[in-house]
């Protein structure tokens, strides 16, 4: 079963470089890049299965023991991960097939996509820090030339500001990872973990403090938190929609994963310190986030702030740091990543009848296109967090997490911000759907085939989403298993540790 932690990583790294092989076959590229997606999402359903069925899986590449070797392994979390990456990298793919323009796929898009799927189930499934540094480089090299791709100004204005501050996010973590190292002679995570809980903690305090507040600006920087989320609404809507739709769905929540990691399994030396600022950091990340929604007319500006807005809800959950409160989180991460990955996909199916993302330019599409209309009010309403949808539960679990602590200021603001996004979303329905008229024409439908599958990928995240509402409570009973292992390392750390041995 240890090949399970394998595949994720083997599959994509072979249909890309199998794509580049076929670089003078468009149709052969397309196709590696939708089998690829398909066997990367069964995988992961059998990774998922079998880590809920028979606990943690570890392996030690080559047969290394920890932690002088390259470790992989998958807990709870790191599974829906996985899964998460292989639906919205699936649906990504369909998508793309109906919306990327053949000179885009002349010049690699299929390619770095696969490599993106890639870097990021590596992410997922990593158990060291330095590991982790270089799956982020991966991520960092593939999303840079996918936001790139086609050369257009806006782009490559949106770029610059992307790979300048990952670059910096990118220089601080490292810097990180070589004081963390002169500390504990290791970055085995399980070992870092294990060394902190037998007193290294105590006698290294201040140091560890100042870390785990560097650690909190790298991967804040990659997460999109308050305040250093200001390159993702500046780049997110400049390239292809699939683009934007993948990077919504993946990118920011590698981050997130990452600072859920860290500070579950190793920074939890001063929680009065590090996760009190974490709850500080996701109410103000929340509000700024749906505020810059609110104000926005460009669809994809929008759903870019609203990026910035959930990943506070993320966050909420890591900063009350009780296992209802990470398992929230785990489920609001798979809501939120597959809701707002179909909400970019409605975005461009508005663009192809209208040719313009400005809301304002739109309307009658209720009318017109019923079957999308559909489909955005599901994704809208769970990322509004309406009954009985995914967000409402995910929110719910939050809600409740915060009662219990008794932190009534972050409870507040997850529901004042639920109510502003809800505003944005019937802004989005009154302008584009429920409007009588746009002002600009509409463009009539494809007859290729193209708008199906721009349907059909819409569709089947709309689904899941209502799915995740209608059959919460054995969804939710995964995500406390997973919140609980997060809240109780233990058996991850002996997992870890005792593999290979």
């Amino acid at each position: 079963m240890n090949l399970l932690l394998v595949l994720p990583i083997l599959i994509p790294m072979s249909a890309g470089t199998a794509a580049l092989l076929a670089h003078n076959s468009r149709t052969a590229q397309r196709w590696l890049n939708v089998l690829g997606s398909a066997a990367l999402l069964v995988v992961a359903v059998f990774l998922l299965v079998e880590v809920e069925r028979n606990g943690i899986l570890a392996l030690q590449v080559g047969s290394w023991r920890a932690p002088f070797g390259i470790t992989l392994v998958a807990d709870l979390f790191s599974a829906i991960m996985v899964l998460l990456t292989g639906v919205v990298g699936f649906t990504t793919a369909i998508y793309s097939l109906a919306t990327i323009d053949p000179l885009r796929e002349k010049y690699g898009f299929h390619q770095l996509y696969q490599f993106l799927l890639m870097g990021v189930s590596g992410a997922f499934l990593t158990g060291d820090l330095f590991n982790l540094y270089v799956w982020f480089e991966v991520l960092l090299m593939s999303s840079f030339v996918l936001l790139t791709l086609g050369g257009e100004r806006g782009q490559m204005e949106g770029a610059i500001k992307y790979v300048a501050l990952n670059l910096m996010s990118s220089a601080l973590f490292l810097a990180a990872l070589g004081l963390l190292y002169g500390v504990s002679g290791t970055l085995n995570m399980a070992d870092l973990a294990r060394k902190f809980s037998q007193g290294l903690a105590a006698e290294q305090a201040g140091l560890l403090t100042a870390l785990a507040i560097l650690f909190l600006i790298a991967f804040g920087i990659k997460s999109a938190v308050f305040p250093l989320f200001f390159w993702l609404p500046a780049s997110y809507h400049t390239p292809p929609v699939a683009v934007s739709a993948l990077f919504s769905g993946l990118l920011t929540k590698v981050g997130v994963y990452s600072l859920i990691r860290v500070f579950t399994l190793i920074f939890v030396q001063d929680i009065g310190l590090t996760h009190s600022l974490l709850l500080v950091i996701a109410g103000l990340t929340m509000v700024t986030g749906v505020l810059g929604a609110v104000a926005q007319y460009d669809i994809r500006r929008l759903l870019s702030f609203h990026i910035i807005s959930q990943i506070g809800y993320l966050l909420m959950g890591l900063g009350l740091f009780t296992p209802l409160g990470l398992a929230s989180s785990v489920f609001f991460i798979f809501h939120v990543s597959v809701a707002k990955t179909a909400l970019f996909f409605v975005s461009g199916a508005l663009n192809r009848r209208h040719g313009t993302f400005d809301l304002k330019k739109m309307g009658g599409a209720y009318q017109n296109l019923p079957g999308l209309a559909a489909l955005f009010l599901i994704s809208a309403l769970a990322l509004a967090g309406l009954p009985p949808l995914s967000g409402f539960f995910a929110k719910l679990g939050l809600v409740q997490a915060g009662l219990a602590v008794e932190n009534y200021a972050i409870v507040g603001t997850a529901l004042g911000v639920s109510l502003l996004t809800l505003y944005s979303m019937i802004k989005i329905w009154n302008e584009a759907f429920w409007k009588e008229k746009a002002e600009v024409d509409s463009l009539p439908v494809p007859a290729d085939g193209s708008w199906r599958m721009m349907l059909a990928s819409t569709a089947m995240l709309a689904v899941i989403s209502a799915l995740m509402g209608v059959g919460a409570s054995p969804v939710f009973d995964m995500a406390l298993q997973a919140g609980r292992q997060l809240a109780n390392p233990a058996a991850y750390i002996q997992a870890v540790l005792e593999a290979a041995r």
